[in-house]
């Protein structure tokens, strides 16, 4: 396992994380040795971040790590997440508070080393939407964080990169928050590169450019695009994280990847990991896992060669071309 520094934090962070969501699940859809097999695979790897969320099989995600891990005798960093309820009357803080406490509960610790939140961002408020000025004002959500840090139950805060670009900007450049998770993969670069005018997809304005600006921690999530970038075989579980996104276009997005890659050594699945940490602005990468030997298998691409020249230049194309529909 290769180790990068988590931005402007103390911590040293595997290239690869363990996704305990409830895409790969192998947490929540699976029995606990199966659980209990990939955790082991991941520590014998040399991971040490786990990142999981209290809506991650309502609860069981985090549940499953409360049990496990010391029974494995593992002591990773663990990061876990939080919502909003835009809509309700009660303090953020208060929800806040709730949501940690119920989380600690389940996971049988005192702290984490890292709290998120979860809602996508947006300059206005919806149903799950949260607006930024709801985090960044006095008594907000970066307000309540802080005081979770001065308090000791958690080390950093973070947040979730879904929304729309001048939002995510504005949640980087705040200088409240010590992380990201970013949507980032080779159906939809936009967060780590300038794409064309009239891009079919969402935009998430090289956001890790403004990660790397302000020595904010970046972690990339949806690495394999809930699966569709690493087989055609599908769980029922591959849902597009944003709204705009459906499974047909996903899947021709998802053709065109791997016509790029033709040829590159390993598993799709490697190369589309490759494809990430070949950035270097990159510091870990959720991988989530549906069998144990996934976890393996992600594992093996941190010593992977670099995606080759030929290939760069077929994805180059691919994307300033947005999959061909501005040829």
């Amino acid at each position: 396992m290769k180790y990068r520094r988590l931005g402007r934090t103390d911590l040293e962070v595997s290239e690869i994380v363990f996704g305990a969501g409830w895409v790969g699940g192998v947490l929540i859809h699976h029995d606990a040795e199966v659980g209990r097999s990939a955790l082991r695979l991941a520590r014998e790897a040399g991971v040490n971040w786990i990142d999981t969320a209290p809506s991650y099989g309502d609860g069981i995600s985090e549940r499953a790590l409360g049990e496990l891990l010391p029974e494995l005798d593992w002591n990773p960093y663990l990061s876990t997440k939080f919502h909003v309820d835009p809509a309700s009357d009660r303090p953020v803080s208060e929800q806040i508070e709730e949501s940690v406490g119920r989380s600690l509960a389940r996971l049988n610790r005192t702290s984490v080393d890292l709290l998120q939140l979860h809602n996508p961002l947006g300059a206005g408020s919806d149903a799950r939407r949260l607006a930024v000025d709801r985090v960044l004002e006095p008594g907000g959500v970066a307000d309540a964080l802080d005081d979770l840090k001065r308090r000791g139950l958690t080390r950093y805060a973070g947040f979730t990169a879904n929304g729309d670009a001048d939002s995510l900007k504005r949640m980087v450049t705040s200088a409240r928050f010590d992380t990201a998770q970013v949507y980032y993969n080779m159906l939809n670069p936009s967060a780590g590169r300038a794409v064309p005018a009239g891009w079919s997809a969402i935009d998430f304005g090289n956001v890790i450019a403004h990660c790397e600006t302000c020595d904010v921690g970046v972690f990339v999530i949806r690495v394999l695009a809930a699966g569709v970038l690493a087989t055609a075989t599908r769980t029922g579980r591959e849902i597009p994280m944003y709204a705009s996104a459906d499974m047909a276009s996903e899947e021709l997005r998802a053709r065109a990847a791997w016509d790029a890659i033709d040829g590159e050594p390993g598993s799709r699945a490697q190369a589309a990991i490759r494809f990430v940490l070949d950035d270097r602005r990159v510091h870990g990468v959720l991988v989530g896992a549906n069998l144990p030997e996934h976890v393996s298998e992600a594992a093996a691409a941190v010593d992977m060669a670099p995606l080759q020249p030929d290939t760069g230049t077929a994805l180059h194309h691919l994307y300033s071309s947005d999959n061909g529909q501005l040829d």
